[in-house]
């Protein structure tokens, strides 16, 4: 009683202000990995912003990094080139990851099996690209089996060009893609297919209008995602393509003009436009999600 009194006397404590204002302990929790976003996102992100303003050249245009990369064919076509490689490969996961997710999701031994496809997640680019430079290589084992059963005369080019760093990104990015995408058909209920089922919807319908409404925020999502990180690629463009030509990726160009030409002004200018475009695909790719559904997902268990 004297202490409540005592306390009331004096008004409220630190911690009673402080949960009055919306710092209560479950938001302090929250501050941790807030200042981890600010360390390792948002400084490094204002910090690469203010650098590519500031030209190596003190005596040229604050946009002058920008007007170089714009007028310069060698570096702008890296855009054309990286999207030329993410989109394709992002969408080719996409539509080999559903129909797998949907009959891993009615096997009994389900983790076994995604355990086996989600496998080339766990070697890492570098070993992966080893592995096809050994396997389809000139003297690898798919030429030297084609050669040796007839079906050709002279060893297929499949590394260092487009379509060795193409391989390459399926196969690192369809682990990825797959397990996004059985996340969401795991996460609608049966129910829903079977009373469309009883009224005597095809396996087609059921798909087109039950699944696809619910699953196409899901399916965006796991598009800009899947499609983030085949952007970025670098290792497979070095070690599979052919970075001075077909493969010649943007984050070569940033690469090179940071540690080659040692202009990191040139090179923040690079990641700024690198983000930029990511930012505006990802942006029209979740915009377009009300094309096709609209609500929520009322149609997920739990």
């Amino acid at each position: 009683m004297h202490s409540t009194f005592h306390a009331s006397q004096h008004g409220p404590t630190l911690r009673q202000r402080l949960a009055a204002n919306g710092f209560d302990a479950v938001t302090m929790l929250v501050l941790p990995a807030a200042l981890f976003l600010v360390l390792l996102f948002i400084y490094p992100f204002a910090f690469g912003l203010v650098l590519s303003f500031e030209p190596k050249n003190t005596d040229a245009s604050w946009l002058a990094n920008y007007s170089r990369f714009f007028a310069d064919p060698f570096l702008y076509e890296t855009i054309a080139k990286t999207l030329w490689l993410s989109v394709p490969t992002t969408l080719i996961n996409l539509f080999l990851a559903v129909p797998i997710a949907f009959r891993v999701r009615l096997m009994r031994n389900q983790r076994i099996l995604t355990a086996i496809l989600v496998l080339p997640i766990t070697l890492g680019t570098v070993l992966v690209a080893e592995g096809l430079l050994n396997y389809l290589g000139p003297q690898g084992w798919l030429n030297r089996t084609l050669m040796t059963i007839g079906l050709i005369d002279q060893p297929v080019r499949l590394l260092h060009n487009y379509w060795g760093v193409f391989i390459s990104l399926l196969l690192t990015g369809f682990p990825f893609t797959f397990l996004l995408t059985l996340s969401y058909v795991t996460g609608i209920d049966p129910a829903l297919e079977q009373a469309a089922a009883t009224l005597g919807a095809g396996a087609w319908q059921r798909f087109r209008h039950v699944y696809l409404p619910l699953l196409m925020p899901g399916f965006a999502i796991t598009f800009c995602l899947s499609f983030v990180q085949a952007f970025s690629v670098f290792p497979s463009a070095v070690l599979l393509g052919a970075p001075a030509g077909p493969t010649r990726v943007i984050s070569i160009a940033a690469y090179q003009a940071a540690f080659e030409e040692y202009d990191y002004s040139m090179a923040s200018a690079i990641a700024m436009i690198m983000g930029f475009v990511q930012l505006a695909i990802v942006v029209a790719v979740l915009a377009s999600r009300g094309l096709f559904y609209r609500g929520p997902a009322s149609g997920a268990k739990g």
